[in-house]
């Protein structure tokens, strides 16, 4: 069984920045794909940022582009991985419950139904 566990969330300034990690752990094979997603007050969950971290081949919304990026610290037939998600020039619209997930493939549209295992999430609030 997958476990993941996120870390690093807090307040922030606009415009500052913020690191937050997702620890996970159960993996039987290389061929997974972390995703992180988020879910703000009264909005549907969306996909913010993916890594395949075996080959290294990322996903970013158009909203996150050129401000966050996805890490992964990737060590061949390792059960355990870390994520990161370095987010810069926050916005308050970027406030948010952060979750990391996991699954099998990298879509080019990725969905929250394509990650099986979930974190509890991670609170990011970005204040003006």
């Amino acid at each position: 069984e997958v476990q993941l566990v996120e870390s690093g969330g807090g307040l922030v300034q606009v415009g500052g920045s913020l690191r937050i990690s997702c620890t996970a752990s159960g993996f039987t094979s290389d061929d997974y794909v972390i995703g992180w997603f988020r879910q703000g007050p009264g909005k549907e969950r969306e996909v913010v940022s993916c890594i395949r971290p075996k080959d290294r081949s990322t996903y970013y919304s158009d909203f996150v582009k050129g401000r966050f990026t996805i890490s992964s610290e990737y060590r061949k037939n390792a059960a355990k991985n870390t994520v990161y998600l370095e987010m810069n020039s926050l916005r308050p619209e970027d406030t948010s419950v952060y979750y990391c997930a996991a699954g099998l493939d990298l879509y080019s549209d990725p969905r929250p139904g394509d990650f099986r295992s979930w974190g509890q999430g991670t609170q990011v609030t970005v204040s003006s």
